[in-house]
């Protein structure tokens, strides 16, 4: 049955049927039986999976299960060989020490499965990637073969040749005078290629069969002096006790230019002769399979690694899973569950059939052999100083296998004794008729009925109303309760405020039913109002009422009544919410009711009657009253009532101001016409032969002053001329003489000397910038020279240009162009521009293109073109943040797509953004900036000199137009979570 939430008296479906009845001990706890935790007997101990270490815990497996190996590990001395004192934990050093202590741990240790991590993190491995099995297999091997290299006794020295080195020879055999060359050499494992084939004996087969150098691919004879044609193939001399076959199923795609999985199947029996292949025919060659290490998955680079491991004492097979570890039955290999684990496609080749002592797989990486042996397998004793760690170890486990069981069996006796608790409280929770009762919260109730969460102080606050009482519309949300139960809660507890019979709050239910009522009286009231205001009003007997409340009144009223309505939700936060939340909730309403109040559109800053008539109206007094209902706190103005006198002399002052700043505006545009029309201006470049000195002013001024002039009104006036913005801390100027007359023209402005003395009367100046020329007598122009007031600061001017440099190279979201070359032949940068060129991009380049002159918006005030945005006085002390503008923007061409990049993105991450720009893989795209080849994938953009609107050219040696093929491309080279900052412009 379901709760009535509406119905304060239904006490039933609020958690309650947990308690009710007998109930099960383990519902007391969320603690799992430790014992599950436990070694069962005759059972191998698993290892953890620290994220993506599976295919390390395989290979831990099998090396365990290598006795011979683990014998010789055991016999390898180590430092705490005399005992770790019994106050400190046991952490090994070496290689060799921390697989002693992990093979001990796995051959007498209680628990189920152990944690490899002080291992994984010795050997530097990432647990969140996974490696290439195989590899590490390699490397490994040679690690440890190097690491017991340098021990004393020749059991452990040599341990890792005797059981997994064997030698073959690439044997050359000239076609001309049958001269054999014989190249010895060592191997741990054999690689055998199983690309088109069904069988392991045909991968060997092929690792051995001979090969033909012939054409370019001669072989130059020793003895007869010259190239001839000639044989070559690999013998097998010797073979190991422990024979590695790996099965090469990672290959290199070139269609992809990355690893595939191959998923076909092999054919592999449980004995291997190698006698057939073997150079000398007079020895024992019959293996046994011990172990076959399984990928499941269809991709090279993601999966998991299981191992199928037989162990040496018993014959018997278990496949070895992380922590999970199953025996198989009946002493067989079973590979089918596998098998079937691992679909690449629907359209699947079917599994061969496999006969008695043999088996086929498509998962298989791995297979390792031993050699047959007839005496009885090796007993291998952990040492005294290694038991004595495991066993400190096992007392750890049994004190944790304790201590959750006494947890366990806490919980159950406090289970117990809260089941009798609630029985008998919710026998005795609702109120009978006519007896004293408590209102408490339905939430706070099914807390205390679910034993997950333990319950917090009672809190009802949140269902109080603005007078402190049980608001009613929280009713639905509190359950009634008898007096004797509240008792108890309170007691046991704590929290408040209670609330009792006398809670019940009548001033909200009066409340509630005006709202009501004027919610139902709304639309007839907006029909008389609206015929009221049809009515001329004669005498002093209206008021003023703002033209905007009059048009929206009844959608103010609708609103606020809602308020009103939902008071509650607005000024109260959630359940047990707190009282932060709750001013925070009160001050959003009173700021929204401050927006809507009514008639507040015809109040000035000052609080009293504005003095526009035009946003205001006489209504009637009947109109009036009818309206305050409604808005009972809205401002009362009668007809008769005066404006704000102080407004009034703000108008006036305004007027005089209007005033002052026009004939301000008219002096100085007639003592500065030249500068205010732009018209006869000295340029740097060209020095004027009438004036040896030059003034210079900051060009954000003349911009600001030219809008004052214009707009008096409307624009503040400019009484000073900050020329400190073109000067560095120390008062140097910023510029050099040859900037100005170039990039940096843009931020001065040049003023004649008779300029210069009207300017000094008008404006105050705090700093003088001053350009002169000298010029000896008779000389020529190019013989002149300049100089600055006050002197350029070379160490700021330098800085200034490192600045600007670090900009251009430490970019975010910043568009390049990527331009497709064609037969080494790129289309000129007047070619059309692409269609897909948007009208507001053309209109920009048109804009920037025009005339020095033209380029101004206050060129022509006729025009009415998009006005430029100008630079702020503040951009001039950062000196342009954001970089160098460039004049021109970079239009584009056919064959060209323009991207956002970062200056911190490297290029390989280009390269796939150009991938899907192109269709063309990161492997065959060659890239130049400015006749420069970039070829380093790990070099950022910033780095490799690439700055915004650079234009880097594409030559694709063969697009894949097939996107399919581009998969293997996408899973490797592009991160989870996406590129971040970057993207395809219009992609």
């Amino acid at each position: 049955r379901r709760n009535c939430r509406g119905n304060p008296n239904c006490l039933v479906g609020i958690g309650e049927h947990a308690w009710l009845g007998e109930i099960d001990e383990n519902s007391f706890h969320n603690i799992d039986d430790p014992n599950c935790e436990r070694r069962k007997k005759n059972a191998f101990v698993g290892l953890t999976n620290l994220g993506a270490t599976c295919y390390v815990n395989t290979f831990l497996q099998m090396w365990f299960l290598n006795l011979e190996l683990r014998q010789a590990l055991y016999l390898c001395p180590s430092a705490c060989g005399d005992g770790v004192p019994k106050d400190t934990d046991y952490e090994p050093q070496t290689i060799c020490e921390h697989l002693q202590y992990l093979f001990a741990l796995l051959q007498n240790s209680k628990r189920r499965y152990i944690d490899p991590s002080g291992f994984v993190k010795a050997l530097g491995l990432d647990t969140g990637q996974q490696q290439d099995a195989q590899e590490f297999s390699k490397l490994f091997m040679s690690l440890l073969e190097d690491t017991l290299s340098k021990q004393k006794n020749p059991d452990v020295r040599n341990i890792v040749q005797k059981q997994f080195c064997g030698e073959y020879a690439y044997v050359t055999v000239c076609n001309q005078c049958g001269r054999e060359s014989k190249l010895v050499s060592k191997f741990y494992e054999l690689e055998l290629n199983i690309q088109g084939h069904k069988q392991l004996t045909d991968c060997i087969t092929e690792f051995l069969k001979e090969e033909k150098l012939e054409g370019d691919n001669r072989y130059f004879c020793e003895t007869c002096q010259s190239k001839q044609n000639a044989t070559r193939k690999i013998r097998l001399l010797s073979l190991p006790c422990t024979l590695n076959l790996q099965l090469m199923r990672f290959v290199f795609d070139r269609q992809t230019g990355h690893k595939k999985k191959l998923n076909t199947y092999i054919g592999f029996s449980e004995l291997l002769d190698m006698e057939p292949f073997m150079e000398q025919k007079n020895g024992v060659y019959v293996y046994e399979l011990s172990a076959v290490l399984i990928h499941r998955g269809v991709s090279a680079y993601s999966g998991h690694y299981i191992a199928h491991v037989k162990d040496p004492q018993t014959g018997e097979w278990y496949k070895f899973n992380d922590e999970d570890i199953e025996k198989m039955e009946g002493k067989k290999l079973q590979l089918g569950i596998e098998e079937d684990l691992a679909e690449p496609s629907k359209s699947q080749t079917r599994k061969p059939k496999c006969g008695k002592g043999t088996h086929c797989s498509r998962n298989a990486y791995m297979l390792v052999y031993r050699l047959q042996a007839r005496e009885k397998s090796l007993t291998v004793q952990v040492p005294a100083f290694l038991q004595e760690l495991v066993e400190r170890d096992n007392c750890k486990f049994e004190e944790w296998c304790n201590e959750m069981a006494e947890m366990r069996k806490q919980s159950v006796a406090r289970g117990k004794i809260k089941h009798e608790e609630v029985k008998e409280l919710y026998q005795r929770l609702p109120a009978e008729a006519g007896s004293p009762y408590d209102f408490i919260s339905l939430e706070w109730l099914q807390k205390w009925l679910d034993e997950s969460t333990p319950p917090k102080p009672i809190d009802n606050t949140a269902c109080l109303c603005s007078h402190g009482k049980l608001h009613p519309d929280k009713i639905s949300l509190m359950k009634r309760i008898s007096e004797y139960v509240a008792d108890f809660f309170y007691r046991r507890y704590g929290g408040g405020p209670r609330l009792n019979v006398k809670a019940l709050c009548k001033d909200c239910v009066v409340e509630r039913c005006r709202i009501l009522r004027l919610k139902n009286q709304l639309n007839e009231d907006y029909k008389t109002v609206t015929n009221l205001l049809k009515m001329t009003v004669k005498g002093n007997d209206g008021f003023w009422v703002g033209k905007a409340s009059l048009r929206s009144w009844r959608q103010l009223a609708l609103e606020q009544l809602n308020e009103q309505d939902e008071d509650a939700e607005h000024s109260n936060g959630k359940m047990n919410g707190n009282a932060q939340n709750k001013d925070e909730s009160n001050e959003e309403k009173r700021e929204e009711e401050e927006e809507l109040n009514f008639n507040e559109d015809i109040v000035c800053p000052h609080g009293d009657l504005c003095i526009s008539e035009n946003e205001r109206r006489v209504v009637s007094k009947e109109a009036w009253e009818k309206l305050k209902q409604y808005f009972p706190k809205a401002p009362e103005f009668p007809n008769n009532k005066e404006c704000c006198s102080q407004c009034k002399i703000l108008e006036r002052e305004g007027e005089e101001n209007e005033a002052l700043h026009k004939m301000m505006a008219s002096e100085q545009k007639t003592s500065l016409q030249n500068l205010f029309h732009d018209k006869c201006r000295p340029c740097l470049g060209s020095w004027p032969q009438e004036t040896d000195e030059l003034y210079i002013v900051s060009q954000f001024f003349v911009e600001e002053w030219r809008k004052f002039v214009r707009r008096p009104t409307r624009c503040s006036p400019v009484s000073s001329i900050a020329n400190s913005v073109l000067l560095c801390p120390h008062g140097g100027l910023m510029f050099t003489f040859a900037s100005m007359t170039k990039e940096d023209s843009k931020h001065i402005a040049l003023i004649w000397p008779s300029e210069w003395e009207r300017i000094q009367k008008l404006f105050v100046v705090d700093h003088v910038i001053k350009i002169t020329r000298t010029q000896a007598a008779g000389a020529g122009p190019e013989s002149a020279r300049y100089a600055s007031e006050p002197q350029l600061c070379p160490e700021c001017r330098e800085g200034l240009l490192c600045q600007q440099q670090r900009d251009l190279r430490e970019y975010t979201q910043a568009t390049i162009y990527i331009h497709k070359v064609v037969d080494n032949k790129k289309v000129m940068k007047d070619a059309a521009p692409e269609l897909n060129v948007s009208s507001s991009e053309a209109e920009e380049e048109r804009e920037e293109n025009k005339p020095e002159g033209e380029q101004d918006p206050d060129f022509n005030q006729a025009n009415g073109g998009t006005k430029r945005q100008k630079l702020s006085h503040q951009s001039y002390i950062t000196y342009q943040k954001q970089g160098i503008r460039r004049s021109t923007r970079h239009r584009k061409v056919r064959g060209e797509k323009a991207l956002l990049v970062s200056a911190n993105q490297t290029l390989k991450e280009l390269k796939i953004q150009i991938m899907h720009a192109f269709s063309v893989a990161p492997f065959d795209q060659n890239l130049s900036l400015d006749g420069k080849i970039l070829s380093d994938d790990t070099a950022t953009l910033g780095s490799l000199g690439v700055i915004p609107e650079s234009v880097i050219l594409l030559k694709a040696d063969e697009p894949i137009a097939d996107y399919a093929a581009m998969d293997d491309v996408m899973q490797v080279c592009m991160p989870e979570e996406g590129f971040k900052g970057t993207g395809l412009l219009g992609h």
